[in-house]
Parts: structure tokens; C-alpha cells; sequence
């Protein structure tokens, strides 16, 4: 009798790029293509995954397979290991065997940035994702608000993403605000929302991570909370992180019940600027407060 191996809520695809379509001068959307994405599972929302990219001069990944395929990864010597990063999903269509991931184009000339500017059909990478043939919970999403209560989202471009996949999947009766702030003008997306959700782009123009979104997210707090705040908190340790060497990363497992549910996504120091806002300047439960640390000013994304 042949015993058969359980399935994991993550596996690695192999893909190839179908399209490649540069959106604006910040974003690159890329359609991945493969054999097996029809058992990709669609879940919406904020779903991370992990983008493996080929070694410098290659074209192609080769990478451990099996269900250790990560310690085995981490068990490579450093010049071929390949990069891994983490992206969001902007759109599954398993009856196409295709998923869509939009790519920020950084100046910082990462290997995601190196490899997104050089894209072509046919180019071979992988993914870690979730397996639809998984029938418990995949984890890797984090957006989780409340049956009611009105909705606070803001990050910086490399949220935008996560973001416009979470707009696509609210009800109809969705309110609140959407605050994004990007390098530039042309950055702005055409993003679907609900009519009771305000969205507002945030061009910095050469101007610092944070400078527009910080005193945005006050005033939208201001707007939204209308005074049902409580007393505010002193800051807490956990809100004090020290981003240089702890993980920026906090979301509730059981969301309270406040009159607003704020995600906030980006640049660890600014992110960490806004949930002190939220927290301990404005008295919302933390408990309301998915706050996370996507990437931090100078410093390599982690894989």
C-alpha cells in the first residue's frame, strides 16, 4: 500500500513570466504562468508570497524541492542561494493557470529590482505559495478587521499592492479611508473601492519616507474617530521597537470591537511613527491595529 504524503499549506512553483507590463514609473506588473498554478489558492486580500529569483548571469532557478526546501535553501553556500523576497499577490486566475504580482521598482538596485527592469516571456523563476489542495488555513494573511466600524489603510508604495487586493474584496457597504503615499504623481493607480471608502495618493516628490503620510494618517484619525477615542497611552515598549534590529510586525489575532480598524503597511520607521499615532497618542486598542514593517530605509529585505 503506497502511504501518501499530507499536503502543506505552502509549496514551491515553478513559473515563467507570461507578461510584463509596466503600470507606472514605480510599478511593473508581472504575470507569472505554470503547470501546476491552477492549484494556487486564491485568497484574497493581503496573501504573501515569496518570489525566488535566479543568480546573477542566470536565467532560470534551481531550488530545493520538498517540503524542507527551506533548510535546505538556508543550507547553501551563500553565492548560490538564490534571492528570495516577499511580494503580495494581486491576482490568482486558476482557470488560467496564471497569478499577477505588481513589483515596486526601487533606485536601490536589489536583485527584485534588477530582475523586474530585465523581465521577459519565457524568464523562469519560482514561487512559494499557498496550495489550494490545502483545505486548513495557509496563513500569510493579515488583513482581518471587524464585522463593523470604519476602515484606516495606509502605507507607502510598497503596500499599494496589498492594498488594492484588499479594496477589490470588501463588501459594497465598506467605509473609511485609504491613504497611499508614492514617489510620484504618475504613480496613482486606477484602484476600484467601495463608494463609502475614500482614497487618497500621496506623491512625495523628493521628499522623505513618511513626509506626506504621517500628517495625513493624523488628520484621517482626527476625521474618522470624531472624538470616540479614550485616554491616550503613554508609549508602550512594543510600541518603541527598535527597528534597526527587531522585526516592525504586530497583527491581532482577535480584532476588539473599536469604531475604526486601522492596516498599516511600509517602511518600518514610518509605520512605527503611525501606530504611535493610533496607540499611544490617540487611544485606540491596540488590539485594532495590524501594523507591519514591509521593508526598512537602508537596510536588505530579510528572505
Amino acid at each position: 500500500m503506497t502511504e501518501t504524503l499530507p499536503i502543506a499549506p505552502w509549496r514551491l512553483f515553478t513559473v515563467e513570466v507570461r507578461a510584463v507590463r509596466r503600470l507606472s514609473p514605480s510599478f511593473t506588473r508581472v504575470t507569472f504562468t505554470g503547470p501546476d498554478l491552477d492549484r494556487f489558492a486564491d485568497n484574497g486580500y493581503d496573501q504573501r508570497i515569496k518570489l525566488v529569483l535566479p543568480l546573477p548571469g542566470e536565467r532560470t532557478v534551481r531550488m530545493p524541492a520538498g517540503p524542507d526546501w527551506y533548510a535546505r535553501w538556508r543550507a547553501l553556500p551563500e553565492h548560490r542561494r538564490n534571492p528570495v523576497r516577499t511580494y503580495t499577490v494581486r491576482a490568482v486566475r486558476p482557470h488560467l493557470a496564471e497569478v499577477v504580482v505588481d513589483l515596486v521598482r526601487h533606485g536601490d538596485g536589489g536583485p527584485a529590482t534588477r530582475w523586474a527592469r530585465r523581465a521577459r516571456p519565457g524568464d523562469q523563476i519560482a514561487i512559494v505559495g499557498p496550495d489550494g489542495g490545502y483545505h486548513g488555513e495557509h496563513g500569510g494573511v493579515e488583513f482581518r478587521p471587524p464585522p463593523t466600524g470604519q476602515l484606516l489603510l495606509a502605507g507607502d508604495e510598497t503596500a499599494v499592492p496589498a492594498i488594492a487586493a484588499i479594496l477589490e474584496r470588501l463588501p459594497l457597504d465598506a467605509r473609511g479611508r485609504v491613504l497611499l503615499e508614492v514617489p510620484h504623481a504618475d504613480d496613482a493607480l486606477p484602484l476600484a473601492a467601495p463608494p463609502g471608502v475614500v482614497l487618497t495618493w500621496l506623491p512625495r516628490g523628493g521628499e522623505g519616507h513618511g513626509s506626506r503620510l504621517v500628517p495625513a494618517l493624523a488628520a484621517a484619525a482626527g476625521e474618522l474617530l470624531d472624538g470616540a477615542t479614550r485616554v491616550p497611552t503613554p508609549p508602550a515598549a512594543d510600541i518603541d521597537v527598535d527597528v534597526d534590529v527587531d522585526v516592525l510586525w504586530e497583527v491581532p489575532a482577535e480584532v476588539a470591537p473599536t469604531p475604526l480598524y486601522a492596516w498599516l503597511a511600509g517602511e518600518a520607521g514610518v509605520i512605527r511613527a503611525l501606530r504611535r499615532h493610533l496607540v499611544g497618542e490617540r487611544g485606540l486598542d491596540r488590539r485594532a491595529v495590524a501594523f507591519m514593517g514591509y521593508w526598512r530605509l537602508g537596510r536588505a529585505d530579510p528572505a
